[in-house]
């Protein structure tokens, strides 16, 4: 029974599929990075919604001329030297000037949002703030909903989706605190291929495969 929580557990836990699935994203992404970026010289990356333990496991915060920058509604904790952390508004980062960042990191955080015009918002600000991108998000079309991990989650009315994930444990093996599921419930809107590109025009749009299923979508500008 634990192997199956594990598996099940959301991506924070080392032994999930999300773990998994995002550390095989991970690797796409630095080779992406390295195609890029000359690492000898000075790259200053902001990583939007991020935390310092995603980037526990990657080779970047370890080279010397590489700073992150993790930028979230409340501040998050980093003891790694070139991580630093800041409050800020991924709608409005009017803090940061034009082209401040070398790269905009962003991963299953656009999804979050509440509604499409705030999505628009973060991703007018992104490419404003960045000379590069890579923002990721589940895929609207993905048969199972990838923060509950129930089959087409998605479709279903949000008091039937309220019930199950607070009186069953359908939803990785637990039940949901009625005020934590309601947050979700309120605030994911997820995205599919075409709102991408709508988003990001003229970004490639890398899809991650799953059984031949696209699982998530990446609008980036590393060609």
């Amino acid at each position: 029974m634990s192997l199956i929580n594990d598996l099940f557990a959301s991506s924070d836990h080392p032994k999930s599929l999300g773990a998994k699935f995002r550390a095989k994203r991970l690797k796409t992404f630095e080779k992406l990075f390295f195609k890029n970026f000359n690492p000898e010289k000075p790259i200053h990356i902001l990583d939007v919604g991020g935390t310092a333990y995603f980037w526990k496991h990657s080779q970047l915060p370890n080279i010397p001329g590489v700073r992150i920058t993790l930028l979230n509604l409340h501040e998050e904790k980093s003891t790694h030297p070139h991580i630093s952390a800041q409050i800020g508004d991924a709608t409005s980062m009017e803090e940061f000037p034009d082209k401040n960042f070398d790269l905009v990191f962003s991963n299953s955080v656009i999804e979050h949002l509440y509604t499409f015009e705030n999505q628009a918002k973060m991703a007018d600000e992104i490419q404003r703030v960045g000379k590069k991108f890579f923002i990721q998000t589940p895929n609207k079309y993905f048969p199972i909903e990838a923060h509950y991990a129930i089959p087409f989650a998605q479709y279903l009315p949000k008091s039937l989706l309220l019930f199950l994930l607070t009186k069953t444990k359908i939803s990785r093996m637990k039940r949901w605190e009625k005020s934590d599921a309601q947050q979700y419930l309120d605030e994911i809107r997820l995205l599919d291929e075409q709102e991408m590109k709508t988003l990001f025009p003229g970004a490639k749009i890398w899809k991650e495969k799953v059984l031949g299923m696209t699982k998530s979508l990446t609008a980036h500008n590393m060609r």
